[in-house]
């Protein structure tokens, strides 16, 4: 059996919630936010790498389809898909089970800081030639994320 990215994303926040809330209180919230950006945007960089590896997929909107599908399972998320082509995956996140987790415990900017900012390091995993453009989050308290995916030239990668 294995656990969805939603159960593992609460899992994690057990820890990492009270940790990053330590690291704020002692070296200051830009710093510590910095710290935990980076740390968690190297580990997420080599998960998209791993991902688009083993996927061995040139069409970018299945490639990104597929992973997103992983992380809307056990319905944490609701999205409806804009475009789907070769070189690009456009949609709209409009239901977001990790941004009312988030919300509940009270912790929306934590919930950015952990799950929103790991869209665009796994994102740069995919390749250089592959952009994420994202606007606004539910997160952030928008009423849908707008996710899109383009690979820069239009040519396979």
């Amino acid at each position: 059996m294995t656990v969805s990215v939603i159960e593992q994303a609460k899992i994690q926040a057990q820890v990492l919630v009270p940790l990053i809330k330590a690291l704020q209180a002692e070296l200051g919230e830009a710093r510590a936010n910095a710290l935990v950006r980076k740390a968690l945007g190297d580990l997420y960089r080599r998960f998209g790498e791993a991902f688009w590896n083993a996927k061995n997929e040139s069409d970018l909107g299945k490639a990104v389809s597929s992973a997103f599908r992983t992380y809307a399972r056990d319905d944490a998320l609701a999205y409806d898909v804009l475009e789907q082509t070769h070189d690009a995956f456009a949609f709209d996140v409009t239901r977001c089970a990790y941004a009312e987790f988030y919300k509940a415990l009270g912790e929306p900017e934590l919930g950015f800081l952990l799950i929103c900012t790991a869209d665009f390091a796994t994102a740069e995993g995919f390749g250089p030639d592959i952009r994420l453009t994202r606007t606004q989050t539910i997160m952030q308290g928008a009423s849908h994320c707008d996710f899109r995916y383009k690979r820069d030239g239009g040519g396979s990668q």
